[in-house]
């Protein structure tokens, strides 16, 4: 990670921010980025005694702020999405939007959204410009996250607009690395195919069953780069403009599993379940705009990033074995 400039120590030194989902896989990078850039006082909001669906809690959560940083969510992979639609979407519209109203009615300087690369049309010509975002409906299992949070930018334009309250809204691209969430009934596709293959060479399974066709394609974002271009942004960026947030790079779910398979020696035969939902036919991002306005680059290689994870959760596996 890059070591933090003088002037970011300065900024950050003496505001009082609040981070939601603060004690979440990425919640927990931005909060050690923002104390490498010199932050103090950091308040991370614990859903069990402050449910941010309730507007009175929002208005104790941002009360003294000076900076607001929403990246509380709930999501998981495509089966979660599945069989939560309706909780997704509710949830999730309803934090975002008592929260920002709460930050604008307390005079909070700045308030930084976290959207979605879910955000997008199912078909968006790649790589996504954020000039595409309203080109189309998303991808049907991703829809109801993806459009809640997507309304976060609505309100934080029209706040904007009306108000002259200072909101922008940050478009990341799927995120993983050490720490993510490995739980089969909430995680994301590196997470979840890591820990099938290692279920696998556990149990000397000689094939393994991934969903889809596999044509699929996806981009990643390392998790501390993530953290530091929110940071970048929260501290440069001001303007209505949605922004970005990835990696620049596209690879297939095809080509995601044969790496992860030589990154862990598993040479068992592969089986697509093709009776499975791919969700999004691609996914790959302009980022020229978070490189334009507060200079922001990837710096995590791909192999490096899996390799880190990898070994994260074989340490995580090894410690919760029965002696």
């Amino acid at each position: 990670m890059n070591k933090p400039s003088f002037s970011s120590n300065k900024f950050w030194s003496k505001k009082k921010i609040l981070v939601t989902g603060g004690a979440g896989f990425l919640g927990k990078n931005l909060v050690a980025e923002l104390k490498k850039r010199g932050a103090k006082d950091i308040f991370v909001p614990r859903s069990k005694s402050m449910d941010l669906r309730n507007p009175q809690n929002c208005q104790k959560a941002v009360k003294g702020k000076d900076i607001v940083i929403h990246l509380a969510g709930i999501v998981g992979g495509i089966g979660f999405n599945q069989k939560n639609p309706g909780k997704i979407y509710h949830d999730n519209i309803l934090m975002g939007t008592n929260l920002m109203e709460a930050a604008r009615s307390a005079k909070v300087n700045k308030f930084v959204a976290i959207g979605t690369v879910c955000c997008y049309p199912k078909f968006t010509p790649v790589p996504f410009s954020e000039n595409n975002l309203w080109n189309g409906y998303p991808e049907e299992t991703n829809a109801p996250y993806g459009l809640a949070k997507k309304m976060l930018l609505v309100q934080g334009q029209a706040y904007r607009q009306q108000y002259g309250f200072n909101t922008i809204f940050l478009l990341p691209v799927n995120l993983y690395g050490p720490g993510d969430k490995f739980d089969p009934e909430v995680s994301h596709v590196i997470p979840a195919l890591i820990k099938k293959v290692f279920d696998a060479k556990e149990k000397g399974d000689k094939k393994i069953v991934v969903w889809g066709t596999g044509k699929a394609t996806r981009e990643f974002l390392y998790v501390e780069d993530a953290a530091r271009a929110i940071a970048d942004a929260a501290e440069k960026y001001n303007k209505p403009d949605p922004v970005n947030i990835g990696a620049g790079f596209e690879i297939s779910i095809r080509k995601l599993v044969s790496l992860l398979c030589e990154l862990l020696d598993y040479k068992g035969k592969i089986i697509w379940d093709k009776s499975k939902p791919d969700g999004q036919p691609r996914r790959c991002l302009n980022v020229l705009r978070s490189q334009q306005e507060f200079g922001f680059t990837a710096k995590t290689s791909f192999k490096t990033g899996l390799t880190r994870t990898i070994r994260w959760y074989q340490k995580e596996r090894l410690s919760k074995r029965p002696i």
